[in-house]
């Protein structure tokens, strides 16, 4: 049993006869009932200037010590006693001792999931979509084979836990965790699911446990609140009883005090004569009677803690909260002295961790919580429990520090890669060896039942707006294509709901606009126009200022000058022309590339050198191979995606042959010559095809990942190779130096083309 906090399982005295028609209540009632008539009038003293129904409500004192059976207690000593008193706290002991939910290590026990059983297993991807569904569907069926004419026609389920789609792995986990009540550390793209998830958890967690906090004021040290947790819905009710008789004890002592002042001053009018002196004396009596009922508030509890109206587990995000709401606070008293202070135990102010008392804590981006912060909250989940304070060493509240206030709260922590360098390893530890890490997936297969779930999505996207026409059949296809561009992945779709969700929301607001029934495919295209990103709209304008200035060429043929391409943000490609020179030099020869290249690009530039070295005739060891990304900008360029455009541009300007300008490149390149995949390839030929190219070389690898918009399907030519020696076959001007050089380079490298063994890595190059 804990020395600090009290459990009470029932409500005042004066509710007995409200909660004995409630369920649960009757056994407490009979325990607790009004006391007899007897014990009524011997107790009366003892609780003099305490609420009489609320007396056995106050906490116990530090060590739980209760002045001796027929002891006189004395006017300061609290709290009263009594028999009254005495049987609360037996029932209120015996209720905690017999409650399991008290115990401050059960954050590592089963949790009792009464109530959820039977839909637990139903979380998100599980449920069936509610629809009728062909006999014998398509497999290239954009809808799933739903038979369906608009979202109108499909059900959306009430939980969100059924709501949740794809993710099956963080599903399963978030699942196990809610049964055994263990914290997770969610890792992934902004925009996959991760505060859904964390939602998700509260509905599956039992509300019957849900406790009040209540802080009371301690008259043995004033700076050290005592702290009580009762059932759920009960704070309320001890505290209205409190109100109820401070209002009643001002009303008896205003009344008195008007009689005495009417004695004073009549028996000064009528018998002394001497009416200033007894309209002074009843000054006195005045401010005397008010002075003394100054500390009446300091006897009512601060409820800091209320759940009576909470439905549900309660589900707290604390993303971004400085350290008085994450751990709670005790704001500052500028009048300290001369009656006018405000008891300690009223500026107490719970933090989200206490909010979150058997409930779920979410905090995305943790590593933006400061190392304090973090050590902190190491505490709150370790031990279960943690004393609020005042965070400000100039405020008042520093002095303050009330008992522990219970924080059984499941932790769900989150954030993008770069959240584990700047996390407290010790918190990471504790969630870790307490619970489970999951990474969240960017993209899932492209199957019937998943195409089913997205146009779930769409259904959900519009219902949960509650403003938007509903999508036709056509318009929701087009959102699913746009779901498998999205992924960059041949037989895969996006999991960044939160974007694609955006795009269902801009289609909408056009619809709207124009005052259509049903959101249609033309809307959703127009919706992708307007709802591009910030690197879309700035690789366009880089586009058309290269046009104006001549500084983008896309005919003819030019000698160390190749059309690259690359990836702005994550969703947007440029045309990036590379340029190489050969220079003469007296020392020993070096490779020199500029254009604020990053770390990845100047080993792929190394790569590069290591091929050119082994093909060339001549001896480069006395010349500077220079290369340039021309205007790359502040940001640079990073990854080797433009591996084979430096390979092809630095041939050039070896052996003096020209490059076709039509021609727009990507591809990695291995030391032995190998092409080699790349990420980005569908937005990269959009841009080609946007800057005037022809024709685009892509690697063989990624030839099954483009999904170009229709519009520039017709508009380039789509090259996949395996290996530099086809690159320069496609991209060199002439036959006879083309067929020398692409000789020259498989005799020497031994190119795995000549048997048709190239392979790749499995994954794309970064960006």
């Amino acid at each position: 049993m804990s020395n600090h906090t009290d459990t009470d399982d029932g409500p005042p005295d004066t509710e007995a006869e409200e909660t004995a028609s409630e369920p649960g209540h009757s056994e407490e009632v009979a325990e607790n009932g009004q006391p007899d008539a007897d014990e009524e009038a011997s107790h009366s003293d003892e609780t003099a200037g305490e609420p009489e129904d609320v007396a056995g409500d106050q906490p116990h004192d530090e060590h739980g010590d209760q002045p001796a059976a027929g002891d006189e207690p004395d006017d300061e000593m609290w709290p009263p006693t009594g028999p009254s008193h005495d049987e609360s706290t037996i029932a209120d002991e015996d209720a905690f001792d017999s409650n399991p939910d008290h115990d401050r290590t059960r954050g590592n026990e089963p949790s009792d999931t009464e109530g959820t059983a039977g839909t637990i297993e139903e979380l998100g991807s599980e449920v069936e979509v509610s629809a009728p569904v062909a006999d014998d569907p398509d497999e290239d069926d954009l809808l799933g084979g739903l038979l369906i004419d608009s979202t109108e026609d499909v059900e959306i389920p009430d939980r969100l836990v059924d709501q949740v789609i794809g993710q099956e792995h963080a599903r399963d986990v978030i699942i196990k965790a809610a049964r055994q009540r263990r914290h997770v550390m969610m890792i992934g793209s902004p925009g996959t699911g991760k505060s859904m998830l964390a939602k998700a958890m509260t509905e599956l967690l039992p509300k019957e446990e849900l406790q009040d906090v209540l802080i009371y004021h301690n008259p043995d040290d004033g700076n050290k609140p005592k702290v009580r947790t009762v059932p759920a819905g009960k704070g309320e009710q001890i505290v209205d009883a409190h109100k109820e008789e401070a209002r009643k004890r001002d009303q008896m002592r205003t009344f008195l005090m008007w009689i005495i002042i009417a004695v004073v001053l009549g028996y000064a009018l009528i018998i002394a004569g001497q009416i200033l002196l007894g309209i002074l004396a009843a000054g006195i009596v005045y401010l005397a009677f008010r002075y003394a009922s100054r500390g009446g508030d300091a006897m009512i509890p601060n409820l800091l803690v209320n759940n009576a109206d909470t439905t549900s587990a309660p589900f707290k995000d604390a993303t971004g909260a400085h350290a008085g709401a994450l751990l709670g606070d005790v704001r500052h008293d500028p009048f300290q002295s001369g009656g006018m202070e405000t008891p300690s135990h009223d500026r107490v102010e719970a933090g989200a961790i206490h909010k979150a008392n058997k409930g779920v804590l979410f905090v995305d981006e943790i590593n933006t919580l400061d190392v304090r912060s973090q050590q902190k909250l190491m505490t709150a989940i370790q031990e279960g429990e943690f004393s609020i304070t005042g965070q400000s060493e100039r405020s008042s509240g520093a002095m303050v520090q009330t008992e522990p206030v219970p924080t059984d709260f499941i932790m769900i922590a989150a954030g993008n890669l770069d959240a584990m360098e700047n996390m407290h390893p010790a918190l990471r530890s504790r969630i870790k060896g307490y619970g489970y890490e999951v990474y969240m997936d960017d993209t899932i297969d492209d199957t019937l039942e998943m195409r089913q779930k997205y146009v779930r999505f769409v259904a959900q996207e519009v219902a949960n707006d509650g403003r938007l026409p509903p999508f036709d059949a056509e318009a929701i296809e087009e959102v699913v294509l746009e779901a498998r561009r999205r992924a960059g992945r041949k037989g895969q779709l996006t999991l960044h709901f939160r974007d694609l969700g955006g795009l269902v929301r801009v289609a909408g607001d056009i619809a709207r606009a124009e005052d259509a029934e049903y959101t249609t495919r033309d809307h959703v295209l127009q919706a992708k126009e307007r709802s591009r990103s910030i690197e879309q709209q700035l690789a366009d304008e880089f586009i058309e200022k290269r046009k104006d200035y001549e500084l983008q060429v896309s005919d003819g043929y030019e000698v160390g000058r190749v059309n690259g391409l690359a990836v702005m943000g994550e969703d947007s490609g440029i045309m990036l022309p590379v340029m190489a020179e050969i220079t003469p030099t007296q020392s020993g020869g070096q490779v020199i590339a500029t254009g604020q290249l990053q770390e990845m690009a100047e080993e792929s530039v190394q790569n590069v050198s290591a091929i050119i070295k082994k093909f060339s005739d001549e001896n480069i060891a006395e010349k500077d191979i220079h290369i340039q990304f021309v205007q790359t900008g502040q940001q640079g360029v990073d990854g080797d995606s433009a591996s084979i455009t430096v390979a092809t541009a630095v041939i050039s300007a070896l052996e003096g042959v020209g490059v076709s300008q039509d021609l727009a490149m990507t591809g990695s390149l291995s030391v032995r010559g190998d092409v080699l995949p790349v990420g980005g390839v569908t937005h990269k030929i959009e841009a080609a095809a946007k800057a005037g190219c022809k024709r685009v070389i892509i690697p063989k690898a990624n030839e099954q990942d483009v999904m170009i918009e229709d519009e520039y399907k017709d508009m380039v030519e789509i090259i996949p190779v395996s290996h530099i020696s086809e690159v320069l076959d496609v991209a060199l001007e002439g036959e006879a130096e083309t067929d020398s050089l692409v000789a020259r380079l498989k005799n020497i490298t031994g190119s795995a083309l000549q048997d048709g063994s190239v392979a790749g890595p499995s994954s794309p190059s970064p960006q």
